[in-house]
């Protein structure tokens, strides 16, 4: 059965990153994404990086991602992905992305989730992960790009972005045509009104690019990054999607907005009902 996992901003909003990842291994879970976003403080309103204190923004950024590496493996899981920052089109965010890819290696993770630039075409991004792959090959860490969106005010729903269909997405990958180059695909963003696919269209159409997954729910219209089984999107069949298309990676959870309404003392009830999720789906793929 696939192994599950979940990113750990979230938990880490509430309890710290250290004891976010010792409650994600309580609840049940396989492995942890590290979410590295924490990394840079972006404000969306003036479009700048503003000073951050983070310990992952710091010169020891190395030695504290080796601490949570160690807390993990105490507690029986280990990193399997981590997330970098965005929006690449910021300079600042942009130069964060080989350090990231360095402390997904020391992490023990094996796959660092770079979005493309939303407003770039396949060749113009093409250009970042070339400047990106020595240094991917160099750690052992793939990098996987992800299927995005924009969002169109007028209309009141989602519109093309990069990768955000299959021939965008595909574009994308074979320009660069390296085994460190793949694919991380969002559920839920492939399912966004507005963009004419589907989750099981893209599960489809990439096959064996897709080594990564964020699964989370929505109303198939706004990005909620809900949990799994609670709004519109049927899991049944991208389940058999996932199975068809032979998928062997980690089932890895983005529903960053589950554990809004828990508290620090009661985190781990929320990180259990995320887990809880992330096994039905896995037993719906092993037996789709």
């Amino acid at each position: 059965m696939l192994k599950i996992s979940t990113e750990t901003r979230s938990a880490s909003y509430k309890v710290g990153e250290e004891k976010a990842i010792e409650l994600i291994a309580r609840a049940g879970f396989d492995a942890f994404d590290l979410s590295l976003l924490s990394m840079i403080k972006f404000d969306w309103g003036k479009r700048m990086c503003l000073p951050c204190s983070h310990p992952f923004a710091s010169d020891n950024a190395a030695e504290y991602v080796k601490k949570l590496r160690k807390i993990g493996e105490e507690y029986g899981i280990v990193c399997n992905q981590s997330h970098a920052p965005y929006p690449t089109y910021c300079p600042d965010i942009r130069a964060t992305y080989e350090k990231c890819i360095e402390l997904t290696a020391v992490a023990g993770g094996e796959i660092c989730v770079i979005h493309p630039d939303n407003f770039k075409s396949a060749e113009e991004n093409a250009e970042m992960f070339f400047e990106l792959l020595p240094v991917a090959h160099a750690c052992g860490v793939k990098i996987a790009t992800e299927n995005m969106w924009c969002w169109d005010d007028k209309n009141g729903c989602a519109t093309d972005a990069a990768c955000s269909n299959p021939k965008s997405f595909i574009d994308h990958l074979k320009i660069v045509n390296d085994d460190y180059l793949v694919a991380c695909l969002d559920i839920g963003h492939a399912e966004m009104y507005g963009l004419g696919t589907s989750a099981v269209e893209m599960l489809d159409a990439l096959g064996g690019y897709t080594q990564s997954l964020h699964i989370h729910d929505n109303d198939k219209k706004g990005d909620r990054h809900a949990i799994p089984f609670s709004d519109s999107i049927d899991f049944d069949a991208v389940a058999k999607a996932l199975k068809r298309n032979n998928y062997s990676g980690y089932l890895t959870l983005e529903a960053v907005n589950h554990l809004a309404p828990f508290t620090p003392e009661t985190t781990l009830d929320g990180l259990t009902e995320l887990a809880d999720s992330a096994k039905k789906l896995a037993r719906m793929v092993e037996n789709a």
